[in-house]
């Protein structure tokens, strides 16, 4: 580090990249809206069903048309909240003495994974909350609809009639989509940028090496991460009904396992990469 430079404390480095995360938060999250809507399209029904949406684009522009920005940024104050995941993320990392910049395969694996579970343990209720705000559509309504007015709404009504199991609803998903993204993520962006910087391909300080291995990045991340992704919109937004012993549990499927293998068996594997490119668009600017 030269002289000169200026070094960031932990907690300028955890505010700094919580705001950039609400940054990309915000340009990203109407691809998440109609990631959810597409998810949610055609649900357990063979061949498909009725189609709301054609693709990503189209659930955009749709949902631009019926419900203005308020619809394109349904859920955005709790994703603003869960963007503070990934700095959150990188100081467990240096707690326990992992690095984002260290390119040994397989403790990058395992550290992004290990962290990217105690993230979702931790942020579950608020992704809980974004996916049934996001799923809501007076105009074009998919799934469930569960109309929250704001978080505070959706806290309060989940507490309310589902008690304090409901802010635990999906976590096991949440921990197998997260743990399955964060385990690829870094590691692919790292290796792809080491390709192209070491092989003189692009520079190491170019913005088309960052955006190249954020693509190639963003590419294996929704591979591997898409169908736990569909189980966890799923489980999240499923209804729920009540058991005779009290219990509020979800009415179609019973863990995430259950719920791919429903999905398989109704609408075969694209059933499980539904939303695929409006995923992509929405992870890529955060990788």
């Amino acid at each position: 580090m030269s002289a000169g430079a200026y070094q960031f404390s932990t907690t300028e480095s955890f505010l700094c990249g919580g705001l950039a995360a609400c940054i990309a938060v915000t340009v990203s999250n109407p691809a998440e809206v109609a990631k959810t809507r597409l998810q949610l399209q055609g649900e357990l029904v063979k061949g498909g069903g009725l189609k709301v949406y054609n693709n990503a684009f189209d659930a955009m522009i749709k949902t631009w048309r019926n419900e203005g920005i308020r619809g394109m940024q349904r859920g955005l104050g709790v994703a603003a909240a869960v963007g503070f995941y990934e700095p959150f993320r990188r100081t467990i990392n240096r707690v326990f003495g992992w690095s984002s910049t260290d390119q040994i395969p397989i403790t990058s694996l395992v550290a992004g994974a290990a962290s990217g579970v105690v993230g979702a343990v931790i942020g579950n209720p608020l992704f809980l909350i974004k996916a049934r705000m996001q799923a809501y559509s007076p105009a074009l309504p998919i799934g469930t609809q569960r109309h929250y007015k704001n978080s505070y709404d959706a806290l309060t009504t989940i507490w309310r009639t589902e008690g304090i199991r409901g802010y635990l609803r999906g976590m096991d998903a949440a921990i197998l989509r997260t743990a399955m993204g964060s385990s690829v993520q870094l590691p692919t962006y790292n290796w792809t940028k080491n390709q192209l910087v070491g092989h003189a391909i692009l520079p190491g300080d170019s913005v088309w090496t960052f955006l190249a291995s954020s693509s190639v990045s963003g590419v294996c991340v929704c591979l591997v991460m898409q169908p736990a992704d569909t189980a966890l919109t799923r489980m999240y937004n499923q209804p729920t009904t009540k058991l005779p012993d009290g219990r509020v549990v979800g009415a179609l499927y019973k863990s995430p396992i259950d719920c791919l293998w429903r999905t398989l068996k109704t609408e075969g594997v694209l059933g499980w990469y539904k939303g695929s490119l409006a995923h992509f668009l929405r992870i890529t600017p955060h990788t």
